[in-house]
């Protein structure tokens, strides 16, 4: 059984455009050249959607031809608050030279190993079966990517 994580009055207070946007949004990923990122944040009252430096993402590599599926699925879950504050994904902007889109979807607190499995939990559910890492803010901070050197940057690895 679904924990309701919305009241009456909440939903009532969501606008006929809101609606439109979630259903149909206006950008894919493979098909936007005019900015890197494209992202959304939750609109579920009760998950902060502040930045913390405590936080961090799951990282999900995704190949081009199949991108705009997933992330339609992760775009929903995080606007509707089953997933974390937010979630972006690479545009074909920022993949022409790539072979995959990256995915991330950020969690308020590093340290609650339960909730960033329970997001993780999700993210399966949603078809992400992959093994994938979760990267702190902290580490990407202080720079530390993979493509420049760095090794065993993932907190987690699910």
């Amino acid at each position: 059984m679904m924990k309701k994580i919305w009241t009456n009055e909440e939903i009532e207070d969501l606008q006929l455009d809101n609606i439109r946007e979630i259903m149909y949004p206006k950008k894919l990923p493979s098909e936007t050249f005019d900015c890197y990122w494209i992202e959304v944040q939750t609109l579920a009252p009760k998950i902060p959607k502040e930045i913390n430096h405590n936080g961090g993402k799951w990282l999900i590599f995704v190949s081009k031809d199949k991108v705009d599926k997933l992330w339609g699925k992760i775009r929903l879950d995080t606007i509707i608050g089953f997933l974390g504050y937010k979630s972006k994904v690479s545009t074909a902007h920022a993949t022409k030279n790539r072979k995959s889109h990256v995915i991330c979807v950020y969690t308020h607190d590093s340290d609650n190993k339960k909730d960033v499995m329970k997001i993780r939990k999700r993210l399966k559910k949603l078809g992400v079966r992959q093994k994938i890492g979760y990267k702190t803010n902290k580490a990407t901070l202080e720079g530390k990517y993979a493509n420049k050197g760095f090794k065993n940057i993932s907190k987690y690895k699910s």
